[in-house]
């Protein structure tokens, strides 16, 4: 049990030291619309992919309300980012792939799954938000092991 919290709390730290970085570095000083690529580093599998986006999206639906704009990811064919993309349009998103859009709407989305001591760490960010969350991967897709972490931006 002591490993357990342990490893839980390595997690919470990661994740508490990372988020306010990396979402400075995906849409720049000042909340800037600008975007990066995102990042696929843990390469999950489509079942785990599907899994972890229906997770982070269900949770930025509640952040910025279900279906309220459009939002604009840059090309990828990595599982996750087709997850990602059908679970945005499950929720009533519109999509734009890599695409101008005049919409003051638009919703610039960049995320990263990367591998960090056995457990896949997912980051969804939006001009406004950044969420994230720890899970482990099972034979059925992949599990939450840590809370949600939110960081919103004025």
């Amino acid at each position: 049990m002591n490993i357990r919290i342990g490893s839980a709390l390595r997690v919470l730290g990661f994740l508490a030291a990372t988020l306010p970085l990396a979402g400075c570095q995906t849409f720049g000083i000042g909340g800037s619309s600008s975007q990066i690529a995102s990042i696929d580093n843990a390469e999950v599998s489509p079942e785990a992919a599907g899994v972890i986006a229906e997770d982070l999206v269900g949770n930025l639906a509640e952040v910025v309300g279900p279906g309220t704009g459009t939002v604009v990811l840059k090309p990828d064919d990595s599982a996750f980012a087709v997850a990602l993309e059908k679970s945005l349009r499950a929720w009533g998103y519109a999509v734009a792939i890599d695409q101008k859009v005049d919409d003051t709407s638009a919703i610039p989305v960049a995320f990263i799954i990367d591998s960090f001591e056995g457990s896949v760490l997912a980051r969804l960010s939006t001009a406004t938000v950044d969420l994230g969350r720890a899970y482990a991967l099972t034979e059925t897709g992949a599990m939450p092991t840590s809370p949600l972490s939110v960081l919103q931006r004025a």
